[in-house]
């Protein structure tokens, strides 16, 4: 009797401790199902915020290329052309005319300015404007059909190329009308200034190339070309 209640108490032992076991085991289940739940949580918050900053980022270039796309399709230019069109039959025909009639005829008419009269200096400048835009504008014209590079008509852009190049000789031909010939050599000084800024500002405005810079090339070959016609003009 004594030895089956001996046996009844370590079996009772046996199950208590197994009962208690089995807690600790369901505690560490419930504990580890819990760690796995909160990283699971973390995991989420994570994807959410990048998925929003992936959102914002994709946002922010459409935005970007949007603009790009209605600035390249902007209507308000010339039977509905794209910008890039624009600037390409147009503007670059233009610039290369007004670049070329501004800083090449500089040395002619500044070296028959300081070596003979103005009068003579006006006849030089004349003659190279004309000249120099109908040869720029007949080279525009035959260098380039359009049909290939998609630049246009090449009639268009003789005729924008040639008159530009006119333009930029003429205007600082016209001070020399002046009979004093340092008055008309401050006057074309101010006149030539006023073409370089221009030149700078278009190549900003169109090109975008930045405005100091632009400044800074486009005066250093004015004053490059003004600079042998002078010393030609003393020498």
């Amino acid at each position: 009797m004594v030895m089956e209640n001996g046996i009844a108490a370590g079996a009772l032992a046996m199950g208590g401790a197994a009962q208690a076991q089995g807690k600790e085991i369901n505690g560490m289940v419930i504990n580890a199902a819990a760690n796995a739940t909160n990283s699971a949580n973390a995991v989420s918050e994570e994807n959410k915020e990048s998925a929003a900053a992936l959102n914002e980022a994709t946002s922010a270039y459409e935005a970007e290329t949007g603009d790009e796309r209605a600035m390249s399709q902007d209507t308000h230019f010339p039977h509905g052309i794209s910008h890039d069109a624009f600037v390409l039959q147009y503007v670059q025909p233009g610039l290369v005319g007004l670049i070329d009639g501004t800083v090449s005829s500089l040395a002619p008419i500044f070296a028959a300015a300081m070596s003979s009269s103005p009068r003579t200096a006006f006849l030089v400048g004349m003659a190279t404007a004309l000249g120099a835009g109908v040869s720029m504008g007949w080279s525009e014209a035959l260098s380039d059909t359009g049909k290939t590079t998609g630049r246009g008509s090449a009639i268009v852009r003789g005729v924008i190329t040639g008159g530009m190049t006119t333009i930029g000789g003429v205007f600082h031909t016209l001070p020399f009308l002046i009979p004093s010939l340092r008055l008309s050599l401050l006057i074309a000084l101010i006149v030539v200034a006023i073409e370089l800024f221009v030149i700078a500002w278009i190549r900003y405005h169109f090109l975008h190339v930045p405005m100091k810079n632009s400044l800074l090339v486009v005066t250093l070959g004015g004053a490059i070309v003004l600079a042998i016609g002078m010393l030609l003009g003393v020498s």
